[in-house]
């Protein structure tokens, strides 16, 4: 039955504790602090914008670069970080002053759930993850502040599941999935900040950095593994005798895939593949390294298709490393002339149209050997084939297309001096013309 007096009893006492709430010195004295330290908060944030040329507008040149890029990137975050400050120190203050601090302690709070909104609104790119933590995160913080975590946790408990000796319930599932998720993200994003931070280290060789690169990738998926586990509350000790049983199982069943890694690992302790060189395997595969992973290494060809290739290929096959200790490649063509020639004009104008290309070397600092030189290569039925030799930085291919470059300056050079270009002829002899026979053998 409907109890009108107790309503009424209700409503009465809440009129009563809104008017005392409203009238009390000391929540007066708790909002002016919270409005003063918002209002300082913003205050600065605007003057350190406008003020400092490192949030004012992005860096795009000098020392430290990215590092004050990121600086310039907590442009964004300046207000709540304040704000959040502030208020913490406004919270010792209204407890020393008026011994009472519990409306501040809500806006502290509430102004850390708002720095974290900010933090997953700029940092987090990645949908997923962006909604779990809005989802998820920013209403557990509230729940935090309000006092009602406890509570609602020990409820969502309550719901579970037993599967033999497993408990399954909706707070671990929600546990697992919500830590889970900022684990593998930070853990991405440490992996990628540590690899380009040592990577950067222009004084290790760039093998060596490669291979701390992938040590480092490795150590932190590992510990992103463990920590995953400490989460799901499964016992390390218990599954150290169960892995090494599956080790061995996975160990055959993956032995291409551990094959490749410690292959990835050989080539880069031992050198003899870089980013940046150009590799020729025996079946004709070719191209620039670009990148070099756990598993494969990213071949670009000149003709823009990445080819990806097993890191034990490396290993087992012979493999062709143009630019492995010295990017200086040797490079000929052949042309051919009439007999007519004049070979020794034809030498020095083909010498110094090499001499002229900007990525030919020649000169003085390079020996003989390595100097543009052109010879007789062979006596043929139409002409005679020239040989002409020359040195470049690089490979003849992509941007260094010097040879192509070379055979149309020589045609214009021969054209311009009347140098002929021989094609295969051939004379056709009428014997005894008119007599409707051939002639007999030997007359």
């Amino acid at each position: 039955m409907f109890d009108t007096n107790a309503v009424i009893q209700f409503a009465t006492e809440l009129n009563r504790q809104l008017i005392e709430f409203a009238t009390s010195p000391l929540v007066y004295a708790q909002l002016g602090m919270i409005l003063i330290a918002v209002i300082t908060a913003l205050s600065l944030a605007a003057s350190l914008k406008r003020r400092s040329s490192l949030f004012r507008e992005t860096p795009q040149s000098g020392p430290l670069l990215s590092l004050r890029r990121s600086v310039h990137g907590l442009s964004d975050l300046l207000f709540p970080l304040l704000n959040v400050l502030l208020l913490s120190i406004g919270v010792e203050i209204t407890e020393q002053v008026i011994s009472t601090s519990w409306l501040v302690r809500i806006a502290t709070s509430l102004s850390v759930v708002f720095l974290i909104y900010s933090i997953i609104s700029r940092y987090i790119k990645q949908q997923l993850v962006r909604a779990l933590a809005r989802w998820i995160a920013i209403p557990v913080a509230v729940l935090q502040v309000f006092g009602w975590l406890e509570p609602v946790t020990g409820y969502l408990d309550t719901i579970d599941l037993n599967i033999g000796n497993i408990h399954v319930s909706a707070y671990a599932i929600i546990r697992v999935v919500l830590f889970g998720s900022i684990l593998f993200w930070l853990g991405r994003v440490s992996s990628r900040t540590g690899q380009r931070i040592i990577r950067r280290q222009t004084d290790l060789h760039v093998g060596t950095r490669e291979v701390l690169a992938k040590l480092f990738e490795v150590g932190l998926f590992v510990v992103v593994f463990l920590l995953l586990l400490q989460v799901m509350g499964i016992n390390l000790t218990a599954l150290a005798v169960f892995g090494g049983a599956l080790g061995v199982g996975i160990g055959l069943g993956l032995q291409s895939i551990a094959s490749n890694f410690v292959s990835g690992i050989i080539i880069l302790l031992d050198r003899s593949i870089t980013i940046g060189d150009y590799v020729e395997f025996e079946d004709g595969k070719a191209g620039v390294v670009r990148e070099m992973n756990m598993r494969s290494t990213v071949l670009e060809t000149f003709d823009g298709k990445d080819i990806v290739v097993p890191n034990e290929k490396f290993i087992n096959n012979n493999v062709t490393n143009w630019t492995h200790k010295d990017n200086k490649q040797r490079y000929s063509l052949n042309i051919q002339v009439a007999y007519r020639t004049d070979l020794d004009l034809l030498f020095e104008l083909i010498r110094e149209v090499c001499r002229n290309h900007p990525k030919v070397l020649s000169g003085e600092d390079y020996p003989i050997e390595e100097q543009p030189d052109a010879e007789i290569q062979s006596f043929d039925d139409s002409g005679i084939t020239i040989l002409v030799e020359f040195w470049i930085r690089g490979i003849d291919d992509g941007k260094n297309r010097v040879g192509a470059d070379l055979l149309h300056a020589i045609w214009t050079v021969m054209q311009e001096r009347g140098i002929e270009i021989p094609f295969p002829q051939r004379e056709v002899r009428v014997l005894n013309e008119g007599s409707g026979f051939p002639a007999s053998p030997g007359k």
